[in-house]
């Protein structure tokens, strides 16, 4: 999508429960953008939202994801266009996507598997 609101978190939202099992529910530990947080939010019944504290990037592995895309694939570039910007993510995105012991690595919170 081309921005973050609460609409296309919704969407988001609803995308991931229809991936979460039967039997299951999802908690998806987020911070508190505030597209993350709206009343207007729509959360489907499978899915809690686990809001991390406010300013603490350091808890949030999405955060490191994106330093390691920015400083790898992204950055010190000029971009033609929005097309272009767009281009450039997805492809650093499947990049990264093709790499999952790269992103387990980076995503690791040993407080997060403690349990």
């Amino acid at each position: 999508m081309p921005w973050c609101d609460t609409y296309a978190m919704t969407q988001h939202l609803a995308e991931i429960a229809r991936h979460v099992a039967d039997d299951a529910h999802a908690i998806l530990i987020m911070d508190q953008a505030g597209w993350h947080m709206s009343n207007n939010l729509v959360v489907p019944e499978n899915i809690t939202i686990l809001p991390l504290p406010p300013k603490s990037p350091e808890l949030n592995p999405v955060e490191n994801l994106w330093l390691f895309m920015r400083e790898n694939w992204l950055s010190n570039r000029v971009f033609k266009s929005y097309d272009d910007i767009v281009n450039h993510c997805c492809d650093a995105w499947r990049k990264l996507e093709s790499q999952p012991w790269r992103i387990m690595s980076i995503g690791r919170r040993e407080w997060a598997n403690a349990f």
